[in-house]
């Protein structure tokens, strides 16, 4: 019969040969200018993801366990803030946030037709969430530049059917959240924080998603940190972390851990009453909400564990490759809208956003199909025009502002990487393939 020590020592060597695996099948070769793809972002990991997935798997643990605990706790600690609950991606953060400000456990909980402010320039799952909880977006215009919303606008969207703020940092590029909370202050207004391309960034001193009553975190492969799928939310509020883990799991009421007692943390998971029942019942299917189940899974966790380690050297990264770019790219600004931010902010930057300005000898299709040839992957910058987009075109809502800088975004702007797979070499390339198109357009 094995014992303790047996476990412990091929437990122990399967590691060992995942590191090896690693060296031998994932460690990829040196760049080749005009061969070599060049990715807007992606995976950047070593073997310690690797073992920490595989030793997870040794665990068996396939659902939400301790591992997703010690992420939580990394995260919460990173961010400052007091709670954190991890999902299965940013898109379901998102939802679970907006469903929580309509729990009817809040002493005000949004109903039905009332009003969200948010851009229109945007991803679609910051709109999606407002829609399907039945309330009514309002768009607003974006400034040119920095993509986010233009906080100057937020009073011509208010209404006395307005409740909350959805505001999205744009490709890491912190929305000016001094002017927001201070006018959700004096609407007595919900703010949640769409951070899922800003882990990182910081707005005056302080990190993106400590701001709102509720922000969310993507840790798809092209974000900060990955964990393949998953995502999070934070908040400080401990009500609110309440409803949200309700959603999140099927909106059963009980949260506690119940790997540390049969009765729970709260030693009474067998004593809760459902009206008319005559007698108690089991906590664990006692349910408060029209919940989902949202949950990351213990091997996710392991992954995002050995990621969040790394995360201010991604940082770091991320800011030196987006300098290199700004740089190299600030003698087309004549035809190029380059990024632009807030004195205030310190963007752990997602990507480098660029435009392509009216008076420019050639558009956006045509430098974007020259990119692409030469294998310098772009994106355009998400929706453009949420309400451009086919499945939003006639959803319940009302756009406050003239849409005029969000359709040159439409018709105008995209992406280049900065991420940290990003080296010297391909950094160079990029700013080279540049030259060339220019050298014979401008």
């Amino acid at each position: 019969m094995s014992n303790d020590a047996d476990i412990s020592r091929v437990r122990r060597e399967i590691l060992e040969k995942v590191g090896d695996y690693y060296r031998l099948a994932h460690q990829t070769g040196p760049f080749v200018p005009g061969e070599t793809f060049v990715n807007y972002g992606g995976r950047v990991y070593d073997e310690r993801e690797l073992q920490g997935a595989v030793d997870a798997i040794l665990d068996f643990w396939l659902t939400d366990g301790p591992r997703v605990a010690t992420f939580s706790d990394a995260l919460s600690a990173f961010l400052g803030v007091k709670y954190i609950m991890m999902v299965n991606s940013g898109s379901s953060g998102n939802l679970v946030a907006m469903s929580t400000l309509c729990s009817r456990r809040l002493d005000r909980p949004l109903q039905p037709g009332d009003e969200v402010i948010t851009p229109a320039a945007t991803f679609p799952t910051t709109v999606a969430p407002i829609v399907q909880n039945s309330l009514v977006p309002v768009f607003v215009d974006c400034k040119m530049g920095t993509y986010n919303i233009d906080v100057d606008l937020l009073g011509a969207a208010l209404s006395d059917r307005t409740r909350a703020v959805f505001v999205p940092h744009i490709l890491g590029n912190p929305v000016e959240m001094d002017v927001v909370m201070d006018f959700a202050a004096q609407h007595d207004l919900y703010v949640v924080e769409d951070t899922c391309d800003a882990l990182g960034s910081l707005y005056d001193g302080k990190p993106c998603g400590a701001f709102g009553d509720l922000s969310t975190f993507s840790f798809y492969p092209a974000h900060h940190i990955t964990t393949g799928e998953g995502g999070a939310v934070a908040t400080n509020n401990a009500s609110l972390q309440h409803i949200a883990h309700s959603f999140r799991d099927w909106g059963r009421d009980c949260w506690c851990n119940h790997k540390s007692s049969s009765d729970g943390e709260c030693g009474r998971r067998f004593d809760w009453e459902i009206p008319g029942l005559g007698e108690p019942y089991d906590h664990r299917y006692y349910f408060t909400e029209i919940g989902y189940n949202l949950k990351m899974t213990d091997i996710q966790a392991a992954i995002g564990i050995a990621q969040i380690a790394k995360l201010p050297d991604f940082v770091a990264a991320r800011k030196r490759n987006f300098q290199v770019l700004y740089d190299g790219l600030s003698r087309y600004q004549d035809v190029l809208v380059l990024p632009e931010w807030s004195p205030k902010a310190d963007p752990a930057w997602f990507a480098f956003t660029i435009a392509v300005r009216e008076s420019a000898p050639f558009g956006r299709r045509e430098l974007n199909e020259y990119l692409r040839e030469r294998k310098v992957e772009t994106r355009y910058l998400f929706a453009g025009n949420i309400l451009q987009q086919p499945g939003y075109r006639q959803i319940a809502h009302r756009v406050a502002t003239p849409l005029t800088e969000t359709n040159r975004v439409l018709k105008s702007a995209f992406f280049i990487g900065v991420y940290p797979g990003m080296d010297d070499a391909r950094l160079d390339y990029m700013l080279q393939v540049f030259a060339d198109f220019m050298a014979d357009r401008v």
